[in-house]
């Protein structure tokens, strides 16, 4: 296995395959932070941002990766945030224990208008998704202006709704990890051309194994949800969820990673609700200004990549 110093090293060369995930090394960067305010990720007029702390994403610049789960619940819901970028300060920051305890592995992490940090992708949606109305109509009550008043009943009724919409936020990411270890399927710290091999027999199993069963299980979910019988594109209820908006971002990945199977799954009709979903989110106040606007990160050498020849129609 390469070591810590000899994949830095190799970071020299003008041929770079970076995997840009939680256990990589990144390259340096320039680029500034970014601050944005709501769906339309309008930059605040200076010296505004002092004002109101609010939220801010740390996460590593030039991929989607990880953090586009957390930015796309930021434009669904038109929250402003800020997003810092900074490799030298990333880490550093996370790692800082005058920032409270416990320190951060990785990125992504959010600030808190508290000022305390939070980490881990689904850790942060679950934090974020009832004061968004993201968690369910009865997960989103948690946050809401009568959250005082629920009884002990409707309040447990909320927290289960909030833990199902996690639970799903869960197993999308699930599908989303797995697709990583397509291309990576024997040291992130290697690069892609040292295990194609490995990765050519990954990918077989992924796109007729594990992409079949994680879209059946969608499926189910989707078809079989009481709110919106069998034609429905909402996981939960009749309203989007953080669950919703992973499952749209996990779709969008493995779409880039794999266009001639996801055009034979499209053609088939076997996960019709899944797709649905993917159209009815990419709609979406919010979101439909995101991904028009044209600050969205492109999908490259990160967590979803695409390789011709891991590509297949089976």
């Amino acid at each position: 296995m390469t070591s810590t110093w000899a994949s830095a090293a190799r970071l020299t060369v003008p041929k770079l395959h970076l995997n840009f995930d939680l256990r990589s090394t990144h390259p340096r960067s320039t680029q500034p932070s970014r601050v944005y305010v709501g769906d339309s990720r309008r930059p605040w007029p200076p010296g505004e941002e002092e004002k109101d702390k609010g939220y801010t994403l740390y996460y590593w610049p030039g991929v989607p990766g990880r953090g586009e789960y957390i930015r796309l619940a930021f434009e669904y819901a038109g929250e402003p945030y800020v997003e810092a970028n900074d490799v030298k300060k990333l880490l550093p920051t996370l790692t800082d224990t005058a920032r409270g305890h416990p320190t951060h592995f990785a990125p992504p992490a959010l600030e808190l208008p508290s000022g305390r940090l939070l980490s881990q992708t689904p850790a942060i949606l679950n934090h974020l998704a009832p004061k968004f109305a993201l968690a369910g109509e009865w997960g989103s009550k948690l946050a809401g202006p009568d959250a005082n008043a629920l009884t002990d009943e409707e309040r447990e009724r909320a927290e289960e709704e909030r833990s199902i919409v996690n639970q799903l936020v869960l197993t999308a990411l699930d599908l989303g990890s797995e697709a990583h270890d397509v291309h990576h399927p024997i040291a992130a710290s290697k690069y892609y051309e040292d295990q194609k091999d490995a990765a050519a027999a990954r990918a077989a199993d992924f796109r007729a194994i594990r992409i079949p069963k994680f879209f059946g299980h969608f499926q189910a979910v989707l078809a079989h949800n009481p709110d919106t019988g069998e034609d429905g594109t909402f996981l939960i209820g009749t309203r989007t969820t953080t669950a919703d908006l992973v499952l749209f971002h996990v779709f969008e990945g493995l779409q880039h990673a794999f266009p001639r199977l996801f055009a034979a799954l499209e053609k088939g009709g076997k996960y019709k609700n899944v797709f649905a979903l993917h159209e009815r989110v990419a709609g979406e106040k919010g979101i439909k200004e995101y991904l028009a606007s044209g600050r969205r990160q492109e999908f490259g050498m990160g967590i979803f990549r695409h390789y011709v020849e891991l590509d297949a129609e089976e």
